[in-house]
């Protein structure tokens, strides 16, 4: 069409929305901006005026199937809030997905160009009798007695299946050939798609393209009688009750937008004689679709527009683009619910004991759209008195009097499950597709109106079937279809007044990853962390009934290594340990010993309450011990180690150790001293070795005290650092032969300082240290008293004086800082040291020897031993005090050494 075709005249537009019942110029546009030429609203009026130059009272088929349902949408998205015929609004997800639709007819209009490809009169239906013989007919697969009574007489015999299947005729295999045959799918650029959740409105949605289409024919197809029905309410419901229609078969016509509502096995049954009226053909639950026979019928009728709908749009086999490739509008159960379009979902999960951890031996059955356990190793597996009486007591403790659908693995198995229920006294009642159509019928209502409150089935309430009452979703029988799953959580999304939420519970245990065969609400939305109880996906209201308890302990699910890391990082103190599998225990307890801060450190330990073993303890003390920041938490966990006694670990940490700053590492020393001091730990070999090396980590003070104690000492170990070749080694053994002279804490001391750098000076010195260490705790208490004491703040112990003693207060004060015991030390010479260090470091406070004399004088002693300050604090004293100070503290010790000696000997 050129650019300069004259617009019609505007009696011409106007006989033109008369015979077509749809504008062509709305509110704000003009004339020359609606009817430019070429687009699709023009071509349109130009095919209405010339059926209407050529005498046609109404719109012809061909003009129907090509410009109806585009027209129609573009009215009804005009509007600024699209809403049905009763004045129902719809949402932003249903407009969506109108407006996906008419964008991809505008997009199919413009390739096509208007040379009506794939929209002639031709009825792809009508000519293609490839069928070849007339089958029986189905009986209906969802609820029995939802059929109509007339026109399903002679199925009553039929057994009813609880799942929809595709019809199966007696020449299978030769209709499969000729579907064969037709590679081509010249009508696939009219199928269209659009997943929306269960309960977010789907039937709202269809209904709007009830009210776009005014005079092409609706046909609505679903996969079970009784959604027809539902179909039928909606429309009477919602205004469109003069519009519902017989199905119209071998040619019969109308243009005033019919609406019929049939099922898939009724379309395959007649397949070739649907009428060419129908220019919209809506498929419910397109997921239903995809079988052979019927995707081959849908893909025969080469002439309506196909939308497809569904909750479930991606299945294991196959997916729903298969046989309608374009997509319109996705609105999944999370948007669904983070919108609050539908319930927000909590899930529970339940172990389910040990009698049915068999599961996973129930092998796979792959069906013609989706993966699924063997139905009747799973009922057998189930099917216990035992569990079936477990169940309901747990139902009972936990939800009694909340309404619920509970999913059991077979007929059978829902029936007892509903008699361990009643035997409890709940109100429940099981139904199945044996049930009979009046008793089912009043089941469902006595369920609506609160007379029943748990319904068990197998899978026939899974689909077709809505209650805004239904709360709990229990999954007895595990699925590995996520349509199933999807199909079955759908019947609790549903709004209700006192709904606080949709509660899902599986059989599975808490830790229970996404690659799991059994399939979960949080594999279903692919959520990271698991918490018992908690909102899964939509809002939080706090505060409006939840009737669960949530837990506080989470658990990572994803069974993605990088995803499950940052679950750690970022619920570290939240997780629940001890459901972790064993070697994520170890990363828990390493990261928390590497993060745990001094406010939590009684936590972290709580929360490894059942490790009997202490080997994740060990970890989490071993790890604490080497990365935490925290130097008082470092020391603490090397104090929790020493008193466990766990010879591994405490040699680990003496590795450790040696890594640590010097003043740090010299208090961990005195902690595992202190440890090897006061019970065994390990063989004495290694308590041996772990002393020396110890002293190893802290020889400056082992001989900063030889030094003090034995001027010698000085020289001998100059000797030795400062030697080479034999003359070390002789110096060694000199070293070594003088510490035999000496009592066991300064030999100790002597051996801990020196250093040898040669095999022959290491050997010597060995020799030495093992003899020395056949009592390995005397060892560790005498290194340990080397170390010089703290400062503990002003108070002191006093012992009372004998008769006659120059003190007022009856005791003689002791020297408690580090500057005291250096002036005091030297004067002892080589001889036995004076008894001034007490073996407990947690006691400060000494007390000295009083044999009864008055020593002393007490004002020298006072001004040079009792000080409560450091030696870079003391102030200086005068020459002449300094010379009466060192004079008084020589005679006092060298009285006290005859008595020091025998002590040494007693004890040795």
């Amino acid at each position: 069409m050129g650019a300069s075709t004259p617009l019609p005249s505007p009696d011409a537009i106007a006989r033109a929305e008369d015979f077509t019942r749809e504008r062509f110029i709305y509110e704000g546009e003009t004339a020359a901006e609606a009817l430019a030429p070429g687009s699709a609203r023009r071509r349109a009026l130009d095919a209405a005026l010339v059926e209407i130059d050529a005498g046609t009272k109404k719109p012809s088929i061909e003009w129907r199937r090509r410009f109806a349902l585009l027209l129609g949408l573009e009215r009804l998205l005009s509007e600024e809030e699209p809403r049905l015929v009763d004045g129902t609004v719809l949402s932003a997800h249903q407009v969506d997905a109108l407006s996906g639709t008419l964008t991809a007819l505008l997009a199919e209009a413009q390739r096509s160009n208007g040379n009506g490809n794939g929209n002639g009169t031709g009825n792809g239906n009508g000519g293609a009798q490839v069928i070849a013989a007339e089958p029986p007919i189905l009986a209906s697969a969802a609820i029995p007695g939802e059929e109509d009574e007339e026109d399903f007489d002679d199925d009553e015999d039929e057994e009813p299946d609880e799942e929809p299947q595709d019809w199966e005729d007696e020449e299978e295999g030769e209709t499969e050939a000729e579907v064969e045959e037709q590679p081509e799918d010249p009508n696939a650029a009219r199928r269209f798609w659009f997943e929306h959740a269960t309960g977010a409105g789907k039937t709202v949605a269809a209904l709007g393209f009830v009210e776009a289409s005014r005079t092409g024919g609706v046909l609505i197809l679903t996969h079970r009688r009784n959604l027809v029905d539902q179909f039928h309410g909606e429309l009477r419901d919602r205004g469109y009750a003069k519009r519902i229609s017989p199905a119209l078969l071998d040619g019969k016509d109308s243009a005033s937008g019919p609406v019929t509502v049939e099922t898939y096995q009724w379309f395959v049954r007649n397949s070739g004689r649907v009428s060419d009226a129908y220019t919209i053909v809506i498929c419910d639950e397109a997921h239903t679709a995809l079988g052979e026979k019927t995707s081959a019928a849908i893909r025969r009728w080469a002439g309506p527009v196909f939308v497809g709908m569904t909750a479930t749009g991606a299945l294991i086999a196959r997916h729903v683009t298969d046989l309608f490739p374009t997509q319109t509008s996705r609105f999944d159960l999370a948007q669904a619910a983070r919108r609050g379009v539908i319930s927000p979902l909590r899930c529970i999960r339940i172990p389910p004991g040990p009698g049915v951890r068999t599961i996973a031996k129930v092998p796979l059955r792959r069906g013609e759209v989706d993966t699924e356990f063997d139905q009747e190793m799973l009922a057998e597996l189930l099917d216990q008195g035992p569990f079936n009486q477990a169940i309901a007591d747990l139902y009972k403790t936990r939800f009694n009097g909340v309404p619920g659908v509970v999913y059991t693995a077979g007929v059978r198995h829902a029936y007892n499950v509903a008699h361990s229920f009643r035997e409890l006294g709940m109100k429940a009642q099981a139904v199945s597709g044996e049930t009979p159509k009046r008793q089912l019928a009043r089941i469902l209502a006595d369920y609506e109106s609160g007379k029943i409150d748990v319904l068990v089935n197998a899978q026939l309430l899974a689909e077709g079937w809505n209650s805004p009452r239904a709360t709990i979703c229990m999954h007895l029988a595990p699925t590995a279809s996520k349509r199933i799953y999807q199909q079955r959580v759908g019947r609790v999304t549903r709004r209700h007044p006192g709904k606080e939420a949709g509660i899902v519970i599986d059989f599975v245990h808490p830790a229970t990853k996404h690659d799991d065969p059994v399939v979960t609400l949080h594999s279903l939305l692919d959520r990271d962390v698991y918490r018992g109880g908690a909102i899964v996906v939509g809002p939080v209201r706090r505060g409006r009934g939840r009737r669960v308890r949530v837990e506080r302990r989470v658990l990572p699910v994803t069974p993605d290594p990088d995803r499950r890391a940052e679950v750690f990082e970022r619920e570290l103190w939240r997780i629940a340990v001890d459901h972790l599998d064993y070697g994520e225990q170890h990363v828990w307890a390493a990261l928390a010993g590497a993060r745990v801060a001094a406010n939590g450190w009684r936590r972290a330990k709580a929360m490894l309450h059942f490790d009997r073993g202490g080997e994740l303890k060990r970890r989490f003390l071993l790890t604490a011990v080497q990365r935490n920041r925290n130097a008082q938490l470092r020391l603490r966990a090397l104090q929790e180690i020493a008193a466990a006694r766990d010879a591994e670990a405490f040699d680990t940490a003496v590795e450790i150790m040696a890594a640590w700053p010097r003043d740090e590492r010299r208090e961990g020393v005195k902690i595992m001293l202190q440890a090897l001091a006061e019970r065994r730990i390990g063989r004495r070999d290694e308590a041996n070795a772990w002393i020396w090396r110890l002293a190893e980590y802290t020889r400056e003070v082992h001989e900063e005290y030889a030094i003090q104690r034995w001027p010698e000492t000085k020289r001998l170990l100059g000797l030795l650092v400062n030697s080479s070749g034999g003359a070390h080694a002789r110096n060694a053994r000199r070293l070594v032969h003088a510490t035999r002279k000496e009592d066991r804490r300064l030999s100790a001391a002597l051996l801990a300082a020196a250093l040898a750098h040669t095999p022959e000076a290491e050997e010597a010195l060995r020799g030495a240290r093992t003899r020395m260490a056949r009592k390995p705790a005397a060892l560790a208490r005498d290194l340990l008293r080397n170390f010089p004491k703290g400062r503990r703040g002003k108070t002191r112990r006093r012992r009372p004086q004998a008769a006659g003693s120059g003190s007022p207060n009856g005791a003689v004060k002791q020297p408690r800082s580090r500057a005291g015991q250096a002036r005091a030390a030297p004067a002892a010479g080589n001889g036995a040291e004076p008894d001034l260090l007490d073996d407990d470091l947690e006691i400060e406070e000494i007390e000295e020897i009083d044999d009864g004399d008055e020593g002393p004088s007490e004002d020298v002693l006072t001004e040079a031993l009792d000080s409560d300050v450091d030696d870079d604090e003391l102030p200086p004293l005068a020459p002449s005090a300094r010379s009466g100070v060192e004079e008084t503290v020589a005679d006092a010790l060298a009285e006290a050494s005859p008595a020091a000696e025998r002590g040494a000997e007693e004890a040795a």
